[in-house]
């Protein structure tokens, strides 16, 4: 079976890690093995220590990148949930992981005010506040991707709705098969 990488890229808060949390039970459902690479779970594990400089997001980005290709490598389908605000770092990963499998960029799309409502954390707060510096969105940019596989629209649709059109994308691209009705 082909591994492939979805992956999620958008501010803190826009439903990355929620919809995949919806997509990976459903890719199961369908005999896939899949992984989870969620940005906060690989920062403190895999990327302990770094900070929030441009080259400490671009080498935590790449390392992200290079595991999923493993992943990707042993036909795992991987779900990677990181903010990922630097275009070119998107790209890098890219490459890393087609020389296994498909990668397929998601942009989840969502204004920075409706992040900031739905920071349970508290932390656009904190970066308005100017406690915290280098917020991506706030203090440092985010290259919203330029020609994305998939557009979510958080604001819009249901984390299930947003779900749903993933895996219809998965269908309608040959990465899993369509779900006969019973």
């Amino acid at each position: 079976m082909t591994g492939f990488t979805l992956w999620f890229t958008g501010l803190s808060g826009s439903g990355k890690s929620t919809i995949a949390n919806i997509v990976g039970p459903a890719l199961e459902a369908r005999g896939r093995l899949v992984e989870y690479l969620d940005g906060d779970v690989v920062r403190t594990h895999l990327s302990k220590g770094l900070g929030f400089s441009k080259e400490d997001r671009d080498t935590n980005i790449e390392r992200i990148g290079w595991v999923a290709s493993r992943l990707t490598r042993h036909g795992a389908a991987v779900l990677v949930s990181a903010i990922s605000p630097y275009e070119e770092t998107r790209r890098k990963a890219r490459g890393m992981i087609e020389e296994f499998g498909p990668f397929v960029e998601i942009f989840v799309d969502a204004s920075v005010e409706a992040c900031a409502e739905r920071d349970v954390k508290g932390l656009y707060a904190k970066a308005f506040s100017g406690e915290i510096a280098e917020f991506t969105g706030v203090s440092d940019p985010y290259e919203s991707p330029v020609d994305p596989e998939l557009v979510l629209r958080t604001e819009d649709e249901s984390p299930e709705e947003s779900a749903q059109r993933v895996v219809a994308k998965l269908e309608a691209i040959g990465l899993v098969e369509a779900e006969v009705p019973a």
